[in-house]
């Protein structure tokens, strides 16, 4: 089975990936508004 410590290291991990997931999610969604409003005009 898993040790405590390698649990808690793969929490860490995926959190870490969770918030630049969302952090990379909000750029996508700006940008993309961004270049479609200036293909739009």
């Amino acid at each position: 089975m898993s040790s405590e410590q390698d649990i808690k290291a793969a929490q860490e991990t995926y959190s870490g990936f969770l918030s630049l997931f969302k952090v990379g999610a909000i750029i996508t969604v700006l940008v993309t508004a961004f270049v479609v409003l200036l293909l739009a005009s």
